[in-house]
């Protein structure tokens, strides 16, 4: 959850000096889960902070073009979010399931789980020339669910 990541973006820093990169994390980086420590405080060292130090370090890549940002969904209808919702239920709790999707996407305020077109789209304008002065950022991508200002 975090060494790796950091250990792959430090080997291929040098080799995307014309290139953009961009690394999915959660919104769980900026917003603890009480439920998963581990992987929350993982997540928080690595977006927060590694990725806004390493956007000036080693041969100063957004100087060369390379831009290093994270970005944190929140809610996404995604297999990923129904194996979630699936661990969270019984096998032959249908209804329940389905009430369960529907209220998760209800406490959102965007009142939906945001689609996988939208965070690829997110993606694709920071990996693009457009989107060169945006580098050491943890941008959330979570119809507004966070609570916070900062």
């Amino acid at each position: 959850m975090m060494l790796s990541p950091i250990e792959m973006m430090r080997l291929t820093v040098d080799g995307m000096m014309e290139r953009a990169a961009s690394a999915a994390s959660s919104t769980s980086s900026r917003a603890a889960s009480r439920f998963r420590s581990t992987n929350s405080a993982c997540r928080t060292a690595r977006a927060p902070g590694w990725s806004a130090s390493s956007a000036g370090w080693r041969g100063r890549p957004c100087a060369r073009n390379v831009t290093i940002n994270n970005l944190l969904p929140g809610i996404f209808d995604s297999d990923a979010q129904r194996r979630h919702i699936e661990g969270m239920l019984e096998r032959d709790r249908q209804d329940l399931r389905r009430d369960l999707a529907r209220a998760r996407a209800a406490a959102n305020p965007a009142k939906r789980y945001g689609r996988p077109a939208e965070l690829g789209a997110y993606c694709a304008f920071l990996c693009s020339e457009h989107a060169g002065f945006i580098t050491g950022q943890n941008l959330l991508v979570d119809g507004g669910s966070y609570p916070g200002t900062f």
